[in-house]
């Protein structure tokens, strides 16, 4: 019996689940809202960790192909201080292989592979329960039924409410992203600077962090407490505006770290929002979560290969079932997914509690203490 599946989103979790799905040959619709994988920028880069995010795509039969496209130097990690002074300087072995990076969009198009994708189907609401399953509603008006809706859709579920109340609460940390294109070439300087990898400011309560991808294309992040409208007198589609908020926000700071902001070409706000660290809920019949969607946890390197993992894991489990057969036994599905909940939400409990601790280190009155935590977790 091949059950009627759906996955509503088609960022890294939902398109691993669906992978692994297909390397077994079970059939799985993805339901995604844009209209194409064009329809807006992929974002920057992922590092993915040996036993989560390549395990993931190793389970997807992907992870050769995931290494001839990662960058290892890219695990490189440079801390500075406010006057730009170097504090440390994290350098991978070349056959570190343990977090490399790759580009969220040379990511999702190794994913997105043979998948059959339904562009612009945007889900409103999933309804459990129904006489012949569970009811999606999409935006255009239609309505289609599946035995399982797994819920990849990311901070803002539009398949959470169908299992819990529960919503994303601010942080207290918001982000605001820039970027710089070509930057060998065009800001030398600033290439040198950030090095391979990435490279991290710490001052009282804020934080500049620059990440190189690939192609020269480097993503740098602002990250400040503040509250959630902070903004309010601020036009954030004006570039320049924004871009004189956050130079006397870091006043003070040295001149080629703020060149980082003074050269940026566009800003996005994204304020930092996340789940309670125990979130659970009650099963429902036919529906689950993945990813940000079950355990929103502040972006910490974790959220992501947790995620994709996962994803690999119920498919593993739902095409394989419990017997030596590749065809689960009829009626099992829902146990198989009941069981899959329980294990995702202590191991997601961990990280949660793991990052949260970590941004409130990393964004905080003291910077010793962001220093102290990257002296942690970096190998010596």
């Amino acid at each position: 019996m091949r059950h009627r599946i759906a996955v509503v989103g088609s960022g890294p979790t939902g398109l691993t689940f669906a992978r692994v799905l297909h390397r077994h040959d079970y059939p799985v619709t993805v339901l995604e809202r844009d209209p194409s994988p064009e329809a807006r920028p992929p974002g920057g880069t992922l590092d993915l960790h040996k036993g989560l995010g390549q395990l993931a795509l190793d389970k997807a039969g992907l992870l050769a192909d995931f290494q001839a496209l990662s960058r290892p130097e890219g695990q490189a990690m440079r801390i500075l201080d406010t006057a730009g002074t170097v504090l440390r300087d994290w350098r991978p072995r070349p056959d570190d292989l343990a977090n490399p990076e790759i580009d969220r969009g040379q990511l999702r198009d190794l994913l997105l592979g043979p998948l059959d994708i339904r562009w612009g189907q945007g889900v409103t609401r999933v309804v459990p329960g129904t006489r012949d399953g569970v009811l999606v509603h999409f935006a255009d008006g239609r309505q289609e039924t599946f035995d399982l809706v797994v819920g990849a859709d990311g901070a803002w579920s539009r398949v959470r409410p169908a299992v819990s109340p529960v919503t994303p609460h601010y942080t207290g940390v918001t982000s605001v992203e820039t970027s710089l294109d070509d930057v060998d070439t065009r800001h030398p300087d600033l290439a040198r600077l950030v090095g391979d990898g990435s490279m991290a400011v710490y001052g009282v309560n804020r934080a500049l962090v620059a990440q190189r991808g690939s192609g020269g294309h480097v993503k740098v992040y602002a990250q400040f407490r503040a509250p959630l409208d902070w903004h309010s007198n601020l036009d954030l589609a004006d570039a320049e505006a924004v871009r004189a908020s956050l130079l006397a926000l870091f006043d003070g700071w040295a001149a080629p770290v703020l060149d980082l902001l003074r050269h940026g070409t566009a800003f996005a706000h994204r304020p930092l929002h996340v789940l309670p660290v125990s979130h659970t809920w009650t099963h429902v019949s036919g529906v689950t979560l993945l990813g940000d969607a079950a355990h929103l946890m502040p972006p910490l390197g974790a959220g992501a290969n947790l995620a994709m993992l996962e994803g690999a894991e119920l498919a593993e489990s739902i095409a394989t079932g419990p017997g030596p057969g590749p065809v689960p036994i009829p009626g099992d599905l829902d146990e198989t997914v009941r069981a899959f909940e329980e294990q995702m939400w202590a191991r997601a409990g961990r990280w949660a509690k793991i990052t949260t601790a970590g941004l409130e280190r990393l964004v905080s009155p003291d910077p010793a203490e962001a220093l102290a935590l990257f002296d942690q977790v970096q190998p010596s």
